[in-house]
């Protein structure tokens, strides 16, 4: 269970770091865009590099936002319900959403696959490097949902969402 804490904490920070990069990029780009447009010339590519940063903001976002609770969640109900029900509840829901998301990547690979026969027209970049993102969005929603299957059937999580401020403190 140590090795897996380690894994986790360290794609964690790898993730936030690329999520803080496809964040810059998307800035850098929007202000390059609104800079360009006040001076006339505004460059063509910007807008497509800021629809790749956002898909890619999305991806990495997404099984960090599952981890850390920031992932929209309806759970009036299951916390109303007595410990024991929402825990199953709870463990229910991770392994479903690990089951899709898993189940989905190799459908999402040929996403990928098919985007080496086309490139942006503007960056002139391969769309398999822009369709990877969905891949991506749908692994890392399968591994942060998986880790918590595994940390509530091994006892050291109740399956509740890790807030980024408990990390922090901690």
């Amino acid at each position: 269970m140590r090795f897996v804490l380690m894994l986790e904490t360290v794609l964690v920070v790898l993730f936030r770091a690329l999520l803080g990069f496809a964040f810059l990029v998307l800035i850098g780009a929007v202000l390059l865009q609104v800079a360009g447009r006040f001076g006339g010339n505004s460059p063509v590519w910007t807008e497509e590099m800021s629809r790749f940063a956002l898909l890619y903001l999305a991806a990495l976002g997404a099984g960090l936002s599952l981890r850390s609770g920031e992932l929209v969640n309806v759970d009036v109900i299951i916390e109303s319900l007595p410990e024991r029900a929402s825990w199953v509840l709870r463990l229910v829901s991770a392994v479903a959403v690990a089951v899709l998301g898993f189940y989905l990547l190799p459908m999402a690979w040929k996403f990928t696959a098919i985007g080496a026969f086309q490139t942006s027209p503007a960056l002139g970049v391969t769309m398999s490097f822009v369709h990877f993102s969905m891949f991506l969005l749908l692994a890392l929603l399968g591994f942060f949902a998986l880790l918590r299957v595994v940390g509530m059937l091994a006892g050291t999580t109740d399956g509740r969402p890790h807030r980024l401020t408990d990390e922090s403190e901690g």
